[in-house]
């Protein structure tokens, strides 16, 4: 069969793919343009209700002019900087942590990741971040679910900004109940003592600044019981980064425009 002829065959079933089982976006189920590769539209993108400015340059959540930040007395001293993406729960970015984390569609990790890239971070963080750490799951559900989501971001957010991830430095031994409906009170006490450093990690974690990844941000719980097993371990500092943070008490509600 000549070279022409397989071209053709090849262009005619592409063809046929796209006119009989067409793609579509995984928010809106709106037939996607031919040749994309994407899972997300761009309208529903631009759905999506990034914070807001002007931002507390250290915790990177939403503040007015004048006003103190409510945000950063959740956090530890030796964390300098929280940055997230957009609001979740509520809209399409809800849908699209929800697809990610409990639907099995790892492979929009790449799409949730380039907007994490495009946060600002202070000139020290991105002169001294030595890797990303993605939270860990427990054995038993990481069995259940097939992968961390936490590490799909982190594998998807490193060529961006350059630095490796450490997968093997923090593992959690136990499985906690979700966060999802927990008072911030119950909320610490849930994850208390869930983590513990790889034996051996120790030696690449002293003196480093690690970014710690997740997909939703709440009351921090869960990053600050990892950022102090981390701390305790020798790392200098921790940074976070995360696709969605909740609103805290005092936040503007979410747009439904």
């Amino acid at each position: 069969m000549s070279d022409w002829w397989r071209a053709g065959s090849s262009a005619v079933r592409e063809h046929l793919e796209a006119l009989l089982l067409p793609r579509v976006c995984l928010a809106c189920d709106g037939v996607l343009r031919p040749g994309c590769e994407r899972m997300v539209c761009d309208v529903c993108w631009n759905r999506v209700p990034e914070l807001p400015r002007p931002r507390c340059e250290r915790c990177g959540h939403p503040a007015g002019s004048g006003e103190s930040c409510r945000w950063c007395p959740l956090l530890p001293d030796y964390v300098r900087a929280v940055r997230s993406w957009c609001w979740v729960p509520g809209g399409v970015a809800e849908r699209l942590v929800h697809a990610l984390k409990y639907e099995g569609w790892h492979e929009l990790a790449p799409e949730l990741a380039e907007r994490m890239a495009r946060l600002d971070w202070p000139a020290d963080v991105r002169d001294e971040r030595s890797a990303l750490v993605p939270v860990p799951l427990a054995a038993e559900r990481m069995r259940t679910r097939g992968f961390n989501q936490s590490a799909k971001l982190a594998d998807a957010l490193a060529p961006h900004l350059g630095v490796p991830v450490w997968h093997d430095v923090i593992e959690r031994p136990r499985a906690t109940p979700s966060q999802t409906r927990l008072t911030p009170e119950q909320r610490l006490h849930n994850v208390a003592d869930a983590f513990r450093v790889v034996e051996g990690a120790p030696s690449i974690l002293r003196g480093a600044h690690v970014i710690l990844v997740d997909d939703v941000v709440t009351t921090a719980a869960t990053l600050n019981e990892c950022a102090a097993t981390l701390w305790d371990a020798g790392a200098r500092i921790i940074s976070y980064v995360t696709f969605g943070r909740a609103r805290a008490a005092g936040d503007a509600p979410l747009s439904r425009g």
